[in-house]
């Protein structure tokens, strides 16, 4: 594995952080602005997309050499082959229970296959593609020459005319559509809140950053922070390897079958799991938007405790405050809590607002059961 410059210190922290009015974000979002002095403001500009989120601290790993697609295809849950150049997708890869271990964006360019991951993924995902290379044509490296800013609703094309030739390439979210040979376990893509949000992630040379922000700004932008990145993304129902996974989760509680799972692949670490859940039903645990009392002033934070009486039924993903909604969250609970349940997430109640429905079944699971027409042999 190389790399093509000094790996930044595991206390990154973002030169826009120096401008006035910035606040730093906490947990995986530390390194970069909260926001820049007015969030509600931030996530309107985010929303008409006029927005630039400064996400820099995000990992970038890419793999190069002719094998490069069809490796990449034996080790995801996502078909590869044939990935033409300039299209994005996403894949999971699973540990051999079919549990998330990473879930990187990717894009190939003819020549170099780029994955975006977690800033604390970087350095794990780039050592289990490097330990799985064998005797194949691929080389894998680290990026920190590279950084990221997020944009939405076509804003893009700014970034993407002030980074000129530092400008590398731009990941357009595929969420929530539905790949070919995939499924959903919340709505059909039309009805998703999710489809109407389009967001990006654009990739540009690190030492350039600064000058680029500049740019955009000059032209027309906005800096917004991560508190309305995460906003946006709670809206969309949309899962985060660095918030929404733990070690037991796996797609189809998150409604990530949908972009990051094709069915009919083959073979991969975790397929066995993938196909049961699929088959039988019934996933452990299902993802909700969880609409929070804003008549408390203290927000309840990631990782409480969510009840269902004196019942602990779940625990909170990601809490935001959303400049329309209001005080809202992803959560995981148990699949079988009713949709009607009073539900309290902190101490404070919690409406919820159902993605990945209850029953815990696809379109394509069969009708039936495997084995449940058969009868025993008479003796």
């Amino acid at each position: 594995m190389s790399e093509t410059a000094a790996t930044p210190a595991a206390t990154y922290r973002s030169p826009l952080l120096d401008r006035r009015g910035a606040v730093e974000a906490s947990g995986p979002d530390a390194g970069v602005p909260l926001h820049h002095g007015d969030p509600v403001h931030e996530q309107r500009a985010l929303a008409r997309g006029d927005g630039v989120v400064d996400l820099s601290h995000l990992g970038v790993v890419t793999v190069t050499g002719p094998d490069r697609i069809s490796w990449l295809n034996t080790l995801s849950s996502q078909l590869l082959l044939g990935l033409e150049p300039g299209v994005p997708t996403e894949l999971l890869l699973l540990d051999v229970h079919g549990h998330i271990e990473h879930a990187p964006a990717v894009q190939d360019d003819g020549e170099t296959t780029w994955l975006v991951t977690e800033s604390g993924d970087t350095e794990a995902l780039a050592q289990f593609l490097d330990s799985m290379r064998f005797m194949l044509r691929v080389e894998v490296a680290r990026r920190p020459d590279v950084a990221v800013l997020g944009t939405a609703a076509g804003g893009w094309t700014r970034v993407e005319a002030a980074a000129g030739d530092a400008h590398v390439l731009t990941w357009l979210d595929p969420w929530p559509r539905t790949v070919a040979g995939s499924t959903e376990y919340g709505p059909k893509d039309a009805e998703h809140p999710g489809v109407e949000i389009r967001r990006a992630l654009t990739l540009l040379r690190r030492d350039a950053l600064t000058a680029v922000v500049e740019s955009a700004l000059a032209d027309g932008a906005r800096l917004a922070g991560t508190w309305a990145w995460e906003a946006q993304r709670v809206e969309a129902w949309r899962p985060r390897h660095g918030r929404e996974v733990d070690e037991r989760a796996i797609p189809h509680e998150l409604d990530w079958l949908r972009t990051g799972v094709h069915l009919d692949k083959g073979c991969y670490r975790g397929q066995e799991t993938v196909a049961r859940v699929v088959t039988l039903g019934r996933p452990p645990r299902r993802l909700v938007m969880l609409h929070l009392d804003g008549s408390e002033h203290v927000l309840p934070e990631a990782g409480e405790e969510v009840r269902h009486g004196e019942r602990v039924v779940g625990h909170l993903t990601t809490v935001v405050r959303h400049e329309e909604l209001g005080p809202i969250a992803l959560a995981l609970i148990k699949r079988n809590v009713a949709p009607e349940a009073e539900l309290t997430a902190g101490g404070i109640a919690a409406a919820q607002e159902i993605i990945v429905n209850p029953e815990g079944t696809t379109d394509v699971r069969p009708a039936e059961r495997p084995g449940a027409g058969l009868r025993r042999r008479q003796i």
